[in-house]
């Protein structure tokens, strides 16, 4: 059932900002219940808003396949956990906690090690990105629901009853029985609401919010006010019937260089915040990053979803298509598991982006590369300044948002993504 689901109530769980706890009993009623070790924890206990507490056990199968196998809701949970941590991090926690899992007091069991593109699509299903997910099962529920819709559209099942105008009536005389058999013959009909069901059931939930953001009205816009305006502006029909996020998402690759000035722990706060900071020089960060951007010359009314990477180790072939901007300090070993390892070749697919300090000179190499490479500098970074001293960061940013927008549409991006190549 939906009310047991474990990915159900995980995603319930985040969403309402009420993380589950790790028990060691069903009950948790005492303190010592609590086990936040997971390779201990038995169950995962969630407490929802409307009151109801629920223990899952953490080896329950959930309808999340990797590799057509169904993965356990403690994999699931700790795959949430480790999010934002970096490939070599994720990869040794899980093999951490997999020998604490099968070590003397251990719950026993191991967590599945899951791919960039298994965890990425996961990880945007639980945060409500994403409606539907190709890794996930449907509900058995959702399943017959399916089939029941198709055995109706077919005419075998359900529908009105039909009544010929010409069927024997109460009391009256029996009909011609060549006129029974054609009767038998006439195919059952459903009514308008099992006709238009269709065979696969589909969650339309965020059209609603879509429409919610296009309107600017909510809640409080009357039925007759969405349909006029729908009806008055055909392009707004359009997307209302385009499902959110299945267009592909553009990536932009970074540099892993421990001297680039840009690195995952500080790219987002530059290129969305338009605020440049140091880099953390303890760790990279994480290594995947999501920012929203509207690139009006592409979509005007919704913005596209980037993702920063700062490798394509994870990568599958259909994504090197997707890149559309390559972060470079001007050290050609960056670019050795790349798909084009050429500079020349590289940036004739991709645009490249070197970013230094304002007043020093741009290496050779990077100028050698010719205008597929974008050069812009940012001002020294000094301790105790304020953010009102960077008031130049965002114009360097917009300047490089501006070559990215003009490099996409170069590339044949449009609204519903980059046609294939």
């Amino acid at each position: 059932m939906a009310d047991v689901d474990p990915l159900l109530n995980l995603r319930a769980a985040i969403a309402a900002n009420k993380p589950p706890i790790p028990t060691t009993s069903p009950d948790a009623s005492h303190a010592q219940d609590v086990e936040q070790n997971l390779a201990k924890a038995s169950f995962l206990q969630f407490n929802h808003e409307d009151g109801q507490h629920r223990a899952i056990p953490l080896n329950t199968p959930t309808r999340f396949l990797s590799g057509s196998q169904p993965i356990d809701l403690r994999s699931v949970y700790f795959t949430w956990l480790k999010k934002d941590a970096a490939v070599p991090e994720y990869i040794t926690s899980v093999q951490r906690l997999n020998e604490e899992l099968a070590a003397p007091g251990g719950a026993g069991g191991a967590v599945k090690n899951l791919v960039f593109a298994e965890k990425l699509d996961l990880i945007t299903w639980l945060e409500g990105g994403s409606e539907e997910s190709e890794n996930i099962k449907p509900l058995p529920s959702e399943t017959s629901q399916a089939a029941s819709s198709a055995d109706i559209a077919a005419g075998t099942a359900g529908g009105i009853s039909t009544v010929p105008s010409g069927a024997p009536k109460a009391g009256k005389a029996q009909p011609d029985p060549r006129l029974l058999e054609i009767y038998n013959c006439e195919r059952r009909m459903g009514d308008r609401n099992s006709v238009l069901r269709g065979i696969k059931p589909t969650d339309f939930s965020h059209v609603r919010k879509h429409a919610a953001s296009l309107l600017g009205h909510g809640k409080r816009a009357g039925h007759a006010a969405q349909t006029t305006m729908a009806a008055s502006n055909p392009a707004l029909v359009s997307n209302l019937k385009k499902p959110s996020g299945r267009r592909p998402e553009p990536i932009i690759l970074l540099s892993p260089s421990a001297s680039s000035l840009l690195r995952m722990s500080n790219i987002k706060s530059f290129l969305d915040g338009g605020l440049f900071t140091p880099a953390d020089s303890a760790s990279g960060g994480p290594n995947l990053l999501h920012l929203m951007r509207t690139i009006p010359s592409i979509d005007p009314s919704r913005p596209l979803r980037f993702i920063l990477v700062d490798s394509p180790d994870q990568f599958k072939p259909d994504y090197w298509q997707r890149v559309v901007a390559v972060f470079t300090t001007g050290q050609t070993w960056q670019f050795k598991s790349y798909k084009w390892t050429q500079p020349a070749e590289l940036f004739s697919h991709a645009l490249g982006v070197y970013v230094g300090w304002r007043g020093e000179t741009v290496p050779e190499t990077v100028r050698g590369w010719g205008r597929g490479v974008i050069c812009a500098q940012v001002d020294k970074w000094t301790p105790n300044q304020g953010a009102t001293a960077r008031w130049r960061d965002r114009e360097v940013v917009e300047q490089i948002w501006s070559a990215i927008e003009s490099s996409m549409r170069a590339k044949g991006w449009t609204k519903d993504g980059i046609p294939s190549r």
